[in-house]
């Protein structure tokens, strides 16, 4: 079995009332703030140390208002550094430590609850709550940051930061800063798994400050760098182009291909689900073009196929979710199978696709113990790709896997009646 495909790339020219209104905003357009009158102070930059379930994510860089909601953004600066002490609470005046409780998707992440952790506690560096400041500044775009609150005058150490232009929520929350580094440390919070839209992992501000002017913010650079954002929709390019999109996924799924050849497959597997990402902005094409449509089949098909096959190499014994998404990853493959011409986005897989599609498929169900479907997929991968040593070693193995569990059980149950 071939382990990494290769596609042409020739040619290739996204509880409480603490948050009033909470209905989803479609994305728009990218809205401006103005940049500080000249000779006026320096606005502030602080940051956030995240990490998830104790595994560091990155340093989130914010850039505060100063010059509009001094207020505002004075007591988001004081709890980053923590400077105030002691508040009323009997709590530290500080973000760190504290979590971000609360995650929308296409909406926005909320934290700032350093008191009671669940939303329903936090307080401003002024007392309790302070006034709303004013609401010159609006919510036209992802990445601000904005004042949780639970009606007018009731701003306390709550904040949000936007994933999407808000402007349901204008005049009604305060707008006080934006984040200029670590939009993807945002993105990767964004889409964390959550439960009644509270994050299922622990999302963490480790740690917390203010930088001086003129010092490094402090942001790692990326070895893995590709040149584009994690997510299009905070891309610079015309992702609404599908020739571009194209080729900015095939650059991405290249530093995929160098990276698993270098023995980095967590990082090759980022690479690969960051350009399928990219490709699902276009689901189907405006228009029907079918040779740009084939090519974006292709594509797809070698990015479900090499992410399913990075998921079995990143950890070993196999983790049960790396597992699933090589399940899910080689499912997808095996959906582009079809007509063509009857259908977008579909082309007709070879045997040997299919017999890919189907052995990592086994492989990922094996490893959590569904041996009779891993069992199926290979005999059917089998029937497609005569003599492949891979296919008739991994079936052969289940296959005993399934009969030392028969003989196990069988002898358990004797035991019971004897």
């Amino acid at each position: 079995m071939s382990e990494i495909d290769q596609v042409e790339t020739a040619s290739i020219a996204s509880s409480d009332s603490s948050i009033a209104d909470l209905n989803e905003t479609p994305a728009g357009p990218k809205g401006t703030i103005a940049s500080p009158a000249p000779g006026s102070a320096p606005r502030p930059r602080v940051y956030f140390d995240i990490t998830i379930n104790e595994n560091e994510a990155g340093r989130i860089v914010f850039e505060l208002f100063s010059d509009v909601v001094p207020k505002t953004a004075e007591n988001f600066r004081a709890l980053c550094t923590g400077e105030k002490g002691t508040g009323n609470s009997g709590k530290p005046l500080h973000y760190k430590h504290s979590t971000f409780h609360r995650i929308i998707k296409r909406f926005m992440c909320q934290g700032g609850d350093f008191t009671m952790g669940n939303g329903m506690g936090g307080e401003s560096i002024y007392g309790e709550k302070f006034e709303d400041e004013n609401f010159e500044l609006k919510h036209d775009q992802p990445f601000l940051l904005s004042m949780a609150n639970a009606g007018p005058g009731t701003n306390g150490s709550q904040f949000f930061i936007t994933t999407v232009p808000t402007p349901h929520l204008d005049g009604k929350h305060v707008v006080f800063g934006k984040v200029i580094k670590g939009r993807s440390i945002v993105r990767l919070m964004e889409n964390a798994p959550v439960k009644s839209d509270s994050p299922t992992e622990k999302i963490v501000i480790a740690d917390c400050g203010q930088l001086a002017e003129g010092e490094d913010d402090g942001v790692k650079p990326d070895p893995h760098a590709d040149g584009h954002e994690d997510y299009p929709s905070d891309d610079e390019s015309d992702v609404g182009a599908p020739n571009i999109v194209l080729k900015i996924a095939t650059e991405i799924k290249t530093k995929g291909t160098e990276l698993f050849q270098a023995g980095d497959f967590k990082a090759a597997q980022s690479k690969y689900l960051k350009a399928l990402r990219y490709l699902d902005v276009h689901p189907v094409l405006p228009s029907r073009d079918y040779d740009l449509e084939q090519k974006f089949v292709a594509l797809r098909l070698s990015l479900f196929l090499n992410s399913a096959l990075t998921a079995l190499k990143t950890s070993n014994p196999i983790k049960a979710s790396d597992a699933q998404l090589a399940i899910d990853q080689a499912t997808k493959a095996l959906n582009l199978d079809g007509d063509a011409d009857k259908q977008e986005m579909r082309t007709p897989l070879s045997d040997a696709d299919k017999a890919k599609c189907l052995y990592r498929r086994a492989l990922g169900k094996a490893a959590i113990k569904e041996e009779a479907g891993a069992v199926k997929d290979l005999e059917e991968a089998r029937a497609l790709v005569k003599g492949d040593k891979a296919i008739e070693a991994e079936l052969e193995k289940t296959k005993l896997k399934i009969k030392a569990k028969k003989e196990a059980e069988r002898k358990k149950f004797g035991k019971l009646f004897a």
